[in-house]
């Protein structure tokens, strides 16, 4: 069990985007992308940019396949994961201060 999760197997996955949003149209459809990865249980770490907790690589590589089949027409989106471990060494400020690192709180995951 410790093998399975331990902080190099579990994986963060970042979705980075950038949409065009200059008519009504756009904006829906940056929205609607964006409300669909917050169904998957994405949370918003800065504008633009969202994260998810997985369990595993497979897992990870199974909401990379759902954000893939969401992708606007226009726009860029990038698609990261990093391990939980490389994300504990995530330094953050708040202007020249530094924060904690508090991941978003996440959804009990069966599994």
């Amino acid at each position: 069990m410790q093998n399975r999760l331990n902080a190099y197997r579990i994986m963060w996955v970042f979705v980075l985007f950038d949409l065009p949003t200059e008519t009504a149209k756009e904006r829906k459809t940056a929205a609607t992308f964006r409300k669909k990865i917050l169904a998957d249980g994405f949370a918003m770490f800065q504008f633009s940019i969202y994260l998810r907790h997985c369990a595993s690589r497979e897992n990870a590589d199974v909401h990379i396949a759902r954000v893939k089949k969401l992708l606007p027409e226009k726009g860029n989106v990038g698609i990261m994961c990093v391990t939980d471990k490389q994300f504990g060494m995530m330094e953050i400020f708040h202007g020249q201060k530094p924060t904690s690192n508090n991941p978003p709180s996440q959804q009990l995951e069966m599994f």
